[in-house]
């Protein structure tokens, strides 16, 4: 089976969330004030927050999500919901994955989309996680959903050694059961975020639309360090 760029999605509402001093940019002592995180023109707000595996992305947005009234989505929340409907749409997933081919871009972007739509399109607020993870999804999303549809505000950008990065994870699988919580598996997925998700990181910057947290501290401090982006830009 393979895409034909139409999309026939059903997804529920229950399970795609995952409730669970800026520094970069040389912007470390400005306010934000051209970022407008109002909404009162109706577009949804998106914060995509994107870091290394083991960055703490899903400790941090729990606790965004308590905080500011975000709603947290993930991409393979979305893709692994989808999966489990056995619809048209799940079996065109399941055969890429089998294959070990990526996902379409249109079916991810579609799938966040309908879920945005089913939590309340107007004024909604979102907290994207682990998306977009190439140039292929930063180029989908903007197609699929233009600035004219969306307000994305930025990146939050949790920044963290790879050295830490493999501690934190080696220490997880010792209690976590998870498959990819091993050495040769971390080092892989190190090296696709380099080559893959890096770029993005570095596009936000060049747009002036990536909020740098250091994510190497303890979770309190990246926590405290992220109560100040959302302060500078006005959540």
């Amino acid at each position: 089976m393979r895409f034909n760029g139409k999309i026939n999605i059903s997804v529920s509402i229950n399970n795609c969330s995952d409730n669970s001093i800026i520094k970069g940019n040389n912007n470390n002592n400005r306010s934000y004030i051209g970022y407008n995180s109002n909404n009162m023109d109706g577009r949804p707000l998106v914060i995509f927050c994107l870091g290394p595996p083991g960055s703490g992305k899903g400790t941090q947005c729990s606790r965004i999500v308590g905080e500011y009234s975000f709603i947290h989505l993930s991409a393979g929340d979305c893709l692994r919901e989808a999966l489990a409907n056995k619809d048209e749409t799940s079996e065109l997933i399941d055969s890429y994955i089998r294959e070990g081919l990526i996902v379409p871009v249109e079916i991810t972007v579609g799938l966040l989309k309908k879920k945005m739509q089913l939590y309340g399109w107007n004024n909604g607020r979102f907290l994207i996680d682990g998306f977009p993870r190439s140039r292929d999804n930063l180029d989908g999303w903007f197609r699929i959903m233009p600035e004219s549809e969306v307000n994305v505000l930025g990146c939050l950008f949790l920044n963290c050694s790879d050295e830490i990065v493999v501690e934190r994870l080696l220490h997880r699988g010792e209690t976590s059961g998870r498959v990819d919580d091993n050495k040769e598996t971390i080092v892989k997925r190190l090296r696709v975020y380099h080559e893959e998700t890096t770029p993005i990181i570095e596009h936000f910057k060049n747009v002036n639309k990536c909020f740098s947290v250091d994510a190497s501290s303890s979770i309190e401090a990246v926590w405290e360090e992220i109560k100040q982006v959302f302060s500078r830009i006005n959540m």
